[in-house]
């Protein structure tokens, strides 16, 4: 097999944007390429002139979560009086229902990163005379909610030329019609680094203007302007943040709240005027963080007990399994079975399910095959929430795999990412530098993971409180490079010789850079 040449990498790498149009923030498509954006714009400015009660209603997730902070703040700025309102995961369930209706008092009503699917809700603001403006980006069920006006890049007709984007950037958009309806001067950058965390955290194509306003964003969330992430960087002690940090780092603490108490824990602390009130409002994240790490751990290691390996989608469930982590260990079982995963946790008469997805398999699609048995579901490509009669559990496990039948799911597998084999040599500084320039990685331009083989392990130590990562020295040839193996599911010891997946990252020691190898399976 011919091994990869750092300019045949290069070409790889250039070729996933070839078709790219909106390069710069000055080329994005305007607010007015929405369907319904000017009319909902000219309503909420109506609603300001006159001083009518606005209420926004946003999401648990991190998505959801920055819509409302970037709203928020942008009507904090003029002096807008308004009300914010996120569901919470257990006691109101996902997004606008008629019960909040009910509770809130409200002339207009702006969901954000949610409303799509409200049909009930959208009748219930008729009747109580709220005019209801939903900005969602999930895809629209097949009849839509009766609201004054619907922004939502997925609805047909709508002329935006990116569908694939994510609800904090709707409700930028918004911000940005309304700031050109009532002319206002204002700079709708400042909310960048708040953007580029919700793009990854909801596992956007990281292509065209998504990675255009994340590059963007990277470089404003570096200038830890914002007190949140400055909070985070102390804490943490990080030099800088990257993709993987987002991915790894900030959208799981900003999701832990919402996953495990109420998501207003994050909307405030993304809210801190101060780095003294950010660093109060993290210690109280941090330890929900904690509790859902632990209850993860509990979880995974009992779902692994259901699961079937020769299934093509993996489907477990358990009475009352905690809710807000069987999104994650959904994903743990994808990366550990490299197959798409749904983790259902049921209660009373319903199965609650979250699932995700390997890349290259619209999970949603598959989900969608089955609508006849479902009570309800939701989403895009990799990622979906779905709820229908425990009752219909098995029936749906097994149609669910039926159809997966038709895709070769193991082509579709992780490791299937890699670029190719690649000689140790290869691996040194200038390999670091081709690859940070195509950063930053996620959907539709994953990180390049590459194949060394005969990899000898010369030193293996655990790392992490509990042991679950380690830190390896390895030899190839007369190469030694250092490793981390993060999450490890296959036990390695001094003296194995391997062959391995990994990619490159960066190790910043003491002013000393080098290529660091992340390895993400041993083949």
């Amino acid at each position: 097999m011919t091994k990869l040449t750092k300019e045949t990498i290069k070409e790889i790498l250039q070729k996933r944007f070839q078709e790219d149009c909106h390069t710069k923030l000055s080329l994005i498509p305007p607010p007015s390429a929405f369907k319904d954006m000017r009319k909902a714009a000219l309503r909420i400015k109506d609603a300001i002139e006159k001083k009518e009660k606005i209420v926004i209603v946003g999401d648990y997730d991190v998505d959801g979560v920055v819509s409302s902070a970037i709203l928020a703040e942008f009507f904090d700025d003029f002096g807008v009086s308004y009300d914010v309102h996120i569901p919470n995961r257990f006691s109101d369930g996902y997004g606008l229902n008629p019960a909040i209706v009910e509770r809130i008092n409200a002339d207009v009503v702006i969901t954000v990163d949610n409303g799509i699917s409200a049909v009930a809700a959208a009748d219930l603001c008729r009747q109580k005379g709220i005019d209801l403006i939903i900005t969602d980006h999930h895809t629209p069920p097949p009849v839509l909610p009766d609201a004054f006006a619907i922004v939502n890049p997925k609805q047909e007709n709508c002329p935006f030329p990116n569908s694939e984007i994510c609800g904090a950037q709707v409700a930028w958009y918004l911000s940005a019609a309304i700031k050109e309806a009532c002319g206002y001067e204002y700079n709708l950058g400042k909310f960048m680094d708040m953007l580029c965390v919700a793009i990854i955290a909801d596992m956007m194509d990281l292509k065209d203007i998504n990675r255009t306003m994340v590059k963007s964003g990277l470089k404003l969330l570096n200038n830890f302007e914002r007190p949140a992430f400055a909070a985070i960087r102390e804490v943490f002690k990080k030099e800088r943040f990257d993709g993987d940090d987002i991915s790894f780092l900030l959208s799981p603490l900003l999701n832990s709240s919402g996953r495990m108490e109420d998501a207003l824990f994050s909307y405030g602390f993304l809210r801190s005027k101060s780095k003294k009130e950010a660093l109060a409002r993290l210690d109280e994240i941090i330890a929900i963080n904690e509790r859902r790490k632990e209850e993860e751990k509990t979880l995974l290691e009992t779902s692994l007990e259901f699961v079937n390996e020769s299934d093509n989608v993996i489907v477990v469930w358990g009475k009352e399994w905690h809710e807000g982590v069987i999104g994650i260990v959904a994903s743990r079982l994808v990366k550990r079975f490299k197959r798409p995963s749904i983790v259902f946790s049921l209660k009373e008469d319903c199965a609650k399910g979250s699932a995700r997805s390997v890349m290259g398999v619209d999970i949603l699609s598959l989900i969608s095959k089955q609508a006849d048995l479902l009570l309800g579901f939701g989403g895009h490509f990799g990622a979906a929430g779905l709820l229908l009669l425990k009752e219909n559990l098995e029936l749906f496990k097994k149609r669910i795999n039926k159809s997966a039948e038709e895709l070769n799911i193991k082509e579709c597998a992780i490791h299937d990412e890699s670029l190719g084999e690649i000689e140790p040599e290869a691996i040194d500084f200038e390999l670091l530098e081709i690859l940070e320039n195509y950063e930053p990685y996620g959907q539709k331009n994953p990180k390049p993971t590459f194949i060394l083989r005969g990899v000898k392990i010369k030193i293996d130590k655990p790392i992490g409180k509990d042991g679950r990562h380690k830190k390896l020295i390895l030899q190839c040839d007369e190469k030694t490079m250092e490793a981390l193996y993060y999450n490890f599911t296959q036990e390695i010891k001094s003296g194995d010789t391997v062959d391995i997946l990994f990619s490159v990252s960066r190790n910043d020691f003491r002013g000393l850079v080098t290529p660091q190898l992340l390895i993400r399976e041993i083949l």
